[in-house]
């Protein structure tokens, strides 16, 4: 198997996601080489060969072009496999790469089994594994599900010569409209799942998180649901969090959410299901109904 990584540069800088595709690939003990549109000032460190593509002309965001550029590395490089991030740049880029190659394209890859790609399924309740059937294949991994690989070492680049203009014209980013209140700050951060019941339990989550000097957050299912605003989404679509205390109150845990907030430095888990994936990550796993539980511990803690 030889893979080629597509690493992402956005606004003038090498994005750190870029290490979890090398990270993937160590894992799975396959060759690789990367593509990426973006500078000599700005590459990952890693041994191994780099096609480059000058982002002062294909530009950060051009997905006609930089399929081109990508499909042209594919071919020098001798890749099987094209791996992506599960990411807007990914979302755009695995399905034209796909077709253009004939190729599978999977998505969402969480992890690699002997029997094929796991993916989430059901809103993550559910997994699957799916094989390819095609010589090559087109896949993008979840945010979060593969640990990033270590900056070490000095790529080989080979420079790919950009021609064309491609249909889109890049202008700029756009910052998104900033939310009333910032998680990523917050030294504590108690979250809502689906586990507690219904919108109406939504202060017993805010009280447990005063008693505890924080802020609460929510999962996407409770955001989409609209009982949290999405600007206590906690998440690979909300915020991305490292408190000091993290309890998760009837969050099941999918990967998504578990790659929001997996670096906090210690996680409670309340949860009925005593196998539910949310014990992976937890330091401590209570079993038991939260709309009992977090009343109970509110109370103690003077609240």
């Amino acid at each position: 198997m030889k893979a080629l990584l597509v690493g992402e540069y956005r606004d003038g800088k090498l994005l750190n996601s870029t290490y979890e595709l090398i990270g993937f690939a160590r894992k799975q003990g396959i060759d690789f080489e990367l593509f990426l549109v973006g500078s000599h000032a700005q590459l990952p460190e890693v041994d191994a060969k780099i096609y480059l593509a000058d982002v002062a002309t294909a530009k950060e965001y051009n997905p006609a072009l930089h399929k081109q550029l990508i499909l042209t590395a594919a071919q020098k490089s001798g890749a099987d496999t094209l791996v992506l991030l599960h990411s807007s740049y990914g979302w755009d880029l695995a399905p034209r790469l796909a077709l253009a190659l004939e190729a599978a394209q999977i998505s969402e890859v969480v992890e690699v089994t002997a029997d094929g790609y796991l993916l989430p399924a059901c809103n993550a309740k559910l997994r699957r594994t799916v094989k390819a059937a095609t010589a090559q294949t087109v896949i993008t991994l979840q945010a979060g599900a593969f640990m990033a690989a270590d900056p070490a070492g000095s790529p080989e680049v080979e420079e790919l010569a950009v021609s064309g203009t491609g249909n889109t014209e890049f202008v700029g980013y756009e910052q998104a409209e900033a939310g009333d209140v910032d998680l990523a700050k917050a030294d504590v951060i108690v979250s809502a799942g689906r586990g507690i019941g219904k919108p109406e339990n939504i202060p017993m989550i805010e009280a447990l998180a005063k008693a505890l000097g924080g802020e609460y957050g929510a999962s996407r299912p409770v955001v989409d649901a609209g009982w949290a605003p999405h600007d206590r989404q906690v998440g690979t679509t909300g915020q991305v969090v490292s408190p000091k205390l993290y309890v998760a109150c009837g969050i099941s845990g999918a990967i998504q959410h578990l790659a929001g907030m997996k670096k906090s430095e210690f996680i409670l888990a309340i949860n009925t299901d005593k196998d539910a994936p949310i014990g992976e990550v937890a330091d401590v796993l209570v079993v038991a109904d939260v709309k009992q539980f977090a009343p109970a511990l509110t109370a103690k803690l003077g609240g």
